[in-house]
């Protein structure tokens, strides 16, 4: 009787192990499925609602992702669990590949990349509006217009020296206004020197572009 017992108790016990078990692979098993079909979710979600949210998006995925790697070591017959959670790391890096492209500024036309570099980035757009530029700041406007042009002569083709014609001759249209509201003598006879040397580099190097242009038209 007390074997009898003995061995009751003891087939008891291995119960309550394998219900312990079958409970902690089950969770597990659980983990792994909730982390696949939140992957499948985030991939339904509106482009314009990621971008607003991504940071929280990544933080989540990265929680999910690694509950879901150790709760793989629970499960006793892993492979297919373990082939679950693999392709879902795939598809999610794939898929933030594409929606973070999305997320980036377009490219700036050649066009805006040069007014950005001879100006400032965003100071001068489509609309041509130099109102910004005023006494206090216009001889440094024309110190890195002249030096960005000096510094990259060489590389201009005559469409962009046609642009930075168009852009010198914009600038000084503003310094006839800037000259009524204070622009001081000193800056002013800066500003003269900086036209000077501007000017006979222009004549040249267009000139040296368009001959370049020609050659390779001819072969």
């Amino acid at each position: 009787m007390k074997n009898i017992k003995i061995t009751i108790v003891i087939a008891l016990i291995a119960l309550g192990f394998t219900s312990c078990k079958d409970e902690k692979q089950e969770k597990a098993q659980k983990t792994v499925d909730s982390y696949v079909v939140y992957v499948d979710s985030v991939k339904n979600v509106a482009a314009a609602d990621l971008k607003d949210n991504w940071q929280s998006v990544e933080a989540e995925y990265d929680r999910r992702s690694q509950e879901a790697q150790a709760a793989l070591a629970d499960i006793k017959d892993n492979a297919a669990a373990t082939e679950k959670v693999n392709a879902s790391k795939i598809k999610y890096e794939e898929f933030k590949n594409e929606i973070t492209a999305q997320f980036a500024p377009p490219a700036s036309s050649p066009k805006q990349s040069l007014r950005d570099a001879l100006f400032g980035a965003g100071k001068i757009g489509d609309d041509m509006n130099f109102s910004w530029v005023n006494a206090q700041n216009i001889h440094s406007v024309y110190q890195q217009f002249v030096h960005t042009v000096e510094n990259n002569k060489d590389s201009y083709s005559r469409e962009d020296w046609d642009e930075i014609k168009l852009m010198y001759e914009a600038l000084d249209s503003r310094k006839n206004t800037v000259e009524k509201e204070g622009l001081s003598a000193e800056d002013n006879r800066k500003i003269a020197g900086l036209k000077v040397k501007f000017a006979p580099m222009y004549t040249v190097n267009r000139m040296g572009a368009k001959s370049e242009e020609n050659k390779d038209a001819k072969k």
